[in-house]
């Protein structure tokens, strides 16, 4: 049985965590965890987080159609489109159009956060997809500290030649952060024909790649890191209920520590009094 096309607005609050690691290299600060420089907190990317999210998808369906993923580690765009021109005429209109709703169909990440496929060669056009996703900056101020590491091997022999015991390197990671996203799912993007058609089987394998993505996403710089939170507002109307600002600012992070090392230092409460009519409060996590 087909899986219906969303019809609910949802708002969404992610909370996660990290402890002893880098949850967001820098590249352009030599790695470094990002950071605001005027408030300490710590940054997480949307990009970052949409990469779990494929990451874990992928690997819990195999990559196969209809939940393939179009941005993954070593894929070529364009020749990941190929597919979806066979048997159309290059240039038309129609080809494109089709292209799109054949790319649709096939990749998750198309469906859910969109793609611009727009380039000269098997043009697919442009989607905007019905989840998004924002920073995540972190409740507590962090502190990013660099590591100076060590290794008995050499790289090259031209290095051992040079003599000495070990080779140096470095990282950097900080103590903890709690980090919070705020996301949005919007079906007037998924349904119709322009949009992704992305259905309630989809919403749910969401919901259980943000639960578990860091389960499977295991390295030595990114520390401990685990999904917390997710808490979800579902309106009965595809419009929506409530403004979504409203319904995110009833989850309130306390930090009960002057310096908190662990997630136990903080509290969550969801407001629940005076929800408006048809919104719904959806513990996912």
């Amino acid at each position: 049985m087909t899986s219906p096309v969303i019809s609910n607005r949802y708002d969404f609050v992610l909370l996660f965590d990290v402890k002893d690691g880098n949850p967001n290299g820098d590249p352009d600060a030599g790695n470094q965890p990002r950071m605001d420089p005027e408030t300490g907190q710590g940054l997480v990317t949307d990009v970052a987080i949409k990469r779990k999210i494929r990451n874990y998808v992928g690997l819990k369906t195999g990559n196969t159609s209809p939940n393939a993923i179009y941005v993954r580690e070593g894929a070529v765009l364009q020749e990941q489109r190929r597919d979806a021109y066979q048997g159309l005429k290059d240039g038309e209109k129609a080809s494109e159009e089709k292209a799109r709703a054949l790319m649709c169909a096939n990749f998750f990440d198309v469906r859910a956060f969109g793609a611009v496929m727009s380039t000269k060669k098997f043009n697919a056009g442009q989607v905007r997809g019905p989840v998004q996703i924002t920073f995540a900056r972190s409740i507590n101020r962090i502190l990013p500290a660099d590591h100076t590491i060590t290794r008995v091997a050499r790289e090259t022999e031209a290095r051992a030649a040079e003599g000495g015991s070990t080779e140096m390197g470095g990282k950097s990671t900080i103590a903890y952060g709690l980090y919070r996203a705020s996301g949005f799912i919007s079906p007037h993007l998924a349904q119709g024909d322009k949009g992704t058609g992305f259905t309630e089987a989809d919403l749910a394998l969401l919901w259980e790649a943000l639960a578990a993505m860091f389960d499977l996403d295991r390295s030595a710089a990114r520390g401990l890191m685990a999904t917390r939170r997710v808490v979800a507002f579902r309106h009965a109307s595809p419009l929506g209920n409530a403004p979504a600002h409203t319904l995110l600012d009833r989850v309130k992070v306390t930090q009960n520590a002057d310096t908190p090392r662990d997630w136990s230092d903080f509290a969550v409460t969801i407001d629940r009094d005076g929800l408006p009519q048809g919104v719904d409060v959806v513990e996912i996590l």
